[in-house]
């Protein structure tokens, strides 16, 4: 009964952020394009945000790793979000939605990354399996985008909000329930022989972050612009908030099997399957908007996004000591998906107004380019600590 407490109390915060990144993952750009935002401005706009959230995030990530101190961080950037959601419900205009975007950036970025390397050392000091825990969150992501593909089919465009609203709303109680730093862990971080930089020199924690940097940067058209193009072939608002529902139940399928699979291809093989995944799906979704192809690629998510992500989570845990974990996370999320994640957020608007849906194929790019990041680290790394000791 106390371990099975424990997990929900890990859990529940990661569940009241992704039903809110359900909503807002797979319908922001209608809530956007519902204000008079075009599509370039769309990418711009998912762009400038990623742009802060780097910076955000390797500040926080620096002071997580000397302090400690993630839960208490992470209270007051749920106080934050919530603030910032009046901020947009009281935003009209392109550089009105930049401001304000540019603060929550700062806000919501960070979250993420700091609270996966909570879990992630938590996990691993309870006796749990990483992907078991983050199933919930899953479920609620699922549970975000249906109930916001429902609203919008019913109220319109500006339910998102307020949809996205009631999972951020659930961040500051569920906060309180995740555990205290404690002496042992600040202890630890005081004498973490390395930093950034260390990080930075490594060769194989570089190519890490290329390999799974780019498998979910690849997501870039699919996050802004997928929902807009299956709205402009006809399908309903109810069938699409499905789509993406279905996405995140072959992502728990997954997880489930986490264990068992990384046992089977490692941590390199779970990033190269999602890699592999991304030149399949993309490039079907450059040439395809029939539901039922849309449903087998759709699929393919537990490879693009699942697999990676828990393949990037496994290595850093290997990878790096229990002291370095708040960092590495930070500058994983920082550098490896935001920086990256910023560029390519603004290149698929302006491949999107131009192609539209051939944009895909850019995705398809930049998945093989992974690829090869991941082959290499292949080789060059075999489960060793990259920096610092054990």
């Amino acid at each position: 009964m106390n371990r099975a407490l424990d997990g929900a109390r890990l859990s529940a915060y990661g569940g009241a952020y992704f039903f809110a990144s359900g909503a807002f993952m797979s319908y922001w750009p209608v809530w956007l394009r519902d204000r008079g935002i075009t599509d370039a401005e769309i990418g711009t706009l998912f762009m400038s945000r990623q742009l802060v959230g780097v910076v955000a995030m390797l500040g926080m990530g620096m002071v997580a790793h000397r302090i400690g101190g993630v839960r208490g961080m992470l209270l007051a950037l749920a106080g934050a979000a919530i603030v910032m959601m009046g901020a947009y419900q009281l935003s009209t205009t392109f550089l009105a939605l930049l401001l304000v975007g540019l603060l929550w950036g700062c806000v919501w970025s960070p979250t993420m990354a700091l609270y996966d390397g909570l879990l992630v050392n938590e996990a691993k000091a309870r006796g749990f399996v990483y992907g078991t825990l983050r199933v919930w969150s899953s479920v609620a992501f699922i549970a975000g985008t249906v109930v916001c593909g429902l609203a919008v089919d019913r109220f319109g465009p500006p339910s998102v909000l307020f949809v996205g609203w009631l999972g951020i709303a659930c961040l500051l109680p569920f906060a309180l329930l995740l555990p205290r730093s404690d002496a042992r862990a600040r202890e630890s971080v005081q004498h973490a022989p390395f930093g950034i930089l260390d990080l930075l020199r490594s060769r194989p924690f570089l190519l890490f972050m290329i390999a799974a940097g780019f498998c979910q940067s690849s997501h870039a058209v699919l996050y802004s612009f997928g929902t807009l193009t299956w709205r402009s072939a006809g399908l309903s608002d109810v069938t699409i908030s499905l789509l993406w529902g279905e996405s995140v139940a072959v992502e728990i399928l997954l997880m489930m099997v986490s264990g068992r699979l990384m046992q089977r291809i490692g941590v390199t093989g779970l990033i190269a399957l999602g890699l592999a995944c991304g030149i399949v799906r993309w490039t079907g979704m450059a040439f395809t908007t029939e539901l039922p192809a849309l449903v087998v690629l759709q699929a393919l998510h537990a490879g693009t996004f699942a697999a990676c992500h828990l393949g990037a989570m496994a290595f850093i845990q290997r990878a790096l000591p229990s002291s370095g974990t708040a960092l590495g996370q930070s500058i994983y999320y920082a550098l490896g998906t935001g920086a990256t994640q910023a560029v390519i957020y603004q290149f698929a608007g302006l491949l999107y107004a131009r192609y539209g849906q051939h944009a895909f194929l850019g995705m398809t790019a930049i998945s093989a380019v992974g690829l090869v990041a991941i082959l290499l680290l292949m080789r060059r790394w075999k489960g060793e600590l990259l920096v610092g000791r054990a």
